[in-house]
């Protein structure tokens, strides 16, 4: 069995990801709000 969990695999794939889903995530972050009122946090999305 050791030998079956220390095998390295041999095939390593790049993941980028598209310019599409990069623009999505960085509008989302700048509209993200967080508002700590207290003991309570509130999450607000200004579009």
């Amino acid at each position: 069995m050791a030998k079956i969990y220390s095998k390295k695999n041999q095939v390593t794939t790049k993941m980028k990801p598209k310019k599409e889903v990069i623009s999505f995530l960085l509008s989302y972050s700048k509209a993200l709000y967080f508002i700590k009122v207290e003991d309570k946090s509130f999450e607000i999305i200004a579009n």
